[in-house]
């Protein structure tokens, strides 16, 4: 347990590339700022993650020993959140942790009194069907001790006796409530006897498996695994990766996978298979002196914020990749609005007032272009896109031109064609393209149609990262 190999790292970073998974990837923000009076207030700051292309949002819910669900003034921030999110259609995460190093629920009691907690928010709220479990407890500031007299991987341990609790409280409210695990910081220093003790993200999965397996246990302990995929700091690109240490950030896709596959393959706990939530992602940027009046405190030096434009191309990249990562179903920015003291994070596309960045423009865009699915090629990725089409009929085959009205679900290219049938001969046709989810009215040649039999043919194709087409094809239509 804790052991650190870095033969076993060195492997992991050089794993093939697997099939991407591509436009269905759910993005939003990790965003306290939502948590309003009331509903009108919450949905004003819902507006802001819309504007920027994000219909999620993660709120935090804090546990404290002795409590077995949320007093009222919470269950009811819960609430407000919870109805703000469905006049906007945003999905709503939960994360339930303890505030602090000394109030982890280390106890069979306290672990009893966190699984219920998190099970009265499931209960009380149908629509929250999503739970993160802790907040990143490989790290000495929010779960202790991490280490055993021996050097053992206590923390890993006492982790997995909360999930399993967890996770069976949450499945009792309903089965299709999603217990997300881990939470975990992608670095950590693996020394017991060190200033901070800490694990690192890759010894924390090994022994979390190792601790799973000795347990015995017949049951999954969680249906997706977080992570925080930080960078070192906000100037490092997120290209930029970790092959031959213990730190997983966004361009260490593979190596994360890897490791479940090796902590959980072969168990009734899903590995390398698992779904991935990049539960927290930011960079910080420089705030202008015309903003420097609505924040507090000093920016660390550590931090290193870039401009406006550096973030912007950051966030875009991230997105790029994680599309390209078929695991990745979430991607959550943190956060969507500044946090006001410079000591904490000023990561959003908005400045602490509500006013946009420059970079919202940046990332609305790329989180259309991943719904659109063209943000970025990916090995292996081949998609053909689906469709609602509404074709002419009756007397309007009549009228020229003739209208037929295209739906995609990505961006397409699209060929409509007017056929004789059941011969099959084109007798008008044209080309073009429809952004995703916009419907589209395709005007064949302006050209009256002799009576007779015909049907309407469509072509799709996606533009980036093209599988094969998609042929639909109307019920014959006469033209009287």
């Amino acid at each position: 347990m804790g052991r650190i190999l870095a033969v076993a790292i060195a492997a992991l970073a050089f794993a093939g590339p697997a099939a991407a998974g591509g436009p269905k990837l759910v993005m939003g923000a990790a965003e306290d700022a939502v948590r309003q009076p009331n509903v009108v207030m919450a949905k004003t700051q819902l507006d802001l993650l819309s504007l920027a292309g994000l219909k999620t949002v993660r709120i935090t819910s804090i546990w404290s020993p002795g409590l077995r669900a949320p007093v009222p003034g919470e269950q009811n921030a819960i609430d407000v959140v919870a109805d703000a999110a469905a006049l906007t259609g945003t999905r709503v995460i939960v994360a339930v942790f303890h505030r602090d190093a000394a109030t982890t629920p280390l106890t069979d009691g306290n672990r009893d009194e966190f699984a219920a907690y998190a099970a009265a928010i499931a209960r009380d709220n149908p629509t929250i069907r999503d739970f993160v479990i802790g907040n990143e407890p490989n790290l000495n500031r929010f779960w202790m001790p991490q280490f055993g007299p021996a050097g053992e991987n206590w923390a890993a341990s006492a982790y997995l006796a909360l999930l399993i609790r967890c996770y069976d409280e949450l499945k009792k409210v309903s089965p299709t409530v999603q217990v997300i695990g881990a939470a975990v910081s992608p670095r950590g220093g693996d020394r017991p006897d060190g200033i901070r003790p800490t694990h690192s993200p890759t010894s924390f999965i090994t022994d979390l498996g190792d601790f799973y397996r000795l347990s015995g246990r017949k049951l999954p302990i969680m249906d997706s695994f977080a992570i925080h995929p930080y960078q070192d700091n906000s100037s490092t690109p997120p290209s930029f990766a970790h092959p031959l240490n213990t730190t997983i950030a966004i361009a260490d896709y593979d190596k994360l996978v890897k490791l479940l596959g090796r902590a959980f393959d072969g168990t009734a706990q899903p590995g390398s298979t698992l779904p991935i939530m990049y539960g927290e992602f930011g960079v910080e940027t420089v705030i202008p002196d015309a903003k420097s009046a609505s924040y507090t405190g000093i920016e660390p030096a550590s931090v290193r914020p870039v401009d406006n434009a550096t973030q912007a191309a950051f966030y875009r990249e991230a997105l790029a990749m994680a599309f390209c990562q078929p695991n990745v179903k979430t991607f959550l920015f943190f956060h969507a609005v500044d946090e006001s003291n410079l000591d904490r994070w000023q990561s959003g596309m908005y400045y602490t007032d509500g006013t946009p960045k420059p970079s919202l423009a940046t990332v609305a865009q790329a989180t259309r272009d991943v719904r659109g699915a063209v943000i970025a090629r990916c090995s292996g990725l081949l998609l053909s896109p689906r469709a609602k089409v509404v074709y002419p009929r009756g007397k309007s085959l009549a009228k020229a031109p003739l209208k037929v009205k295209v739906t995609c679900d990505i961006d397409c290219n699209y060929r409509v064609r007017l056929e004789r049938y059941p011969r099959g001969s084109t007798t008008l046709s044209t080309r073009g393209k429809a952004l995703a989810g916009v419907a589209k009215t395709v005007s064949l040649p302006p050209r009256r149609i002799a009576p007779g039999n015909y049907r309407f043919t469509v072509t799709l194709t996606a533009p980036v990262n093209t599988g094969p087409p998609t042929q639909l094809v109307s019920a014959p239509v006469i033209r009287r």
